[in-house]
């Protein structure tokens, strides 16, 4: 089954979004801790093509697609925004963000830890990023 849902590109409709995605793991009885880590992958990477695909267009939407399969669950993400490469993105080391006090480049590296498979498409029309995460469903 898939879920759907319109993100407006704001900052602040980020809460309602991650309230929706909580609300799908949960009807679908994914354990809590798998449900917090998938809403925070989620997130960072809804909250980054915000914040630097669309930095000037509040009109823009986010489309956030939620698709069950046997073994996981695939998140997909499009925008029509500035591309952005996940899988190019060359994560920092901790020691390094510390060292330089650096306050950003966390959220990736955490994306990348917490999903199985991560993929990435662009075209002239839009972005599509797909999230893969292997879940073991429990029965209620």
């Amino acid at each position: 089954m898939a879920y759907s849902f319109d993100i407006p590109s704001s900052k602040n409709k980020l809460r309602q979004m991650r309230q929706f995605v909580t609300d799908v793991l949960n009807k679908h009885h994914v354990s809590d801790i798998e449900v917090n880590m998938m809403v925070l992958a989620v997130d960072e990477v809804c909250a980054n093509i915000i914040i630097h695909g669309h930095p000037t267009d509040d009109e823009s939407k986010v489309k956030l697609l939620i698709d069950f399969k046997a073994d996981g669950i695939w998140f997909k993400i499009i925008d029509h925004g500035n591309a952005f490469d996940i899988m190019s993105y060359e994560t920092p080391s901790l020691e390094d963000l510390i060292r330089r006090k650096n306050k950003g480049g966390i959220g990736i590296m955490l994306v990348k830890k917490i999903m199985d498979d991560i993929q990435f498409k662009t075209s002239p029309s839009k972005n599509t990023l797909a999230l893969y995460k292997k879940v073991a469903f429990t029965n209620p």
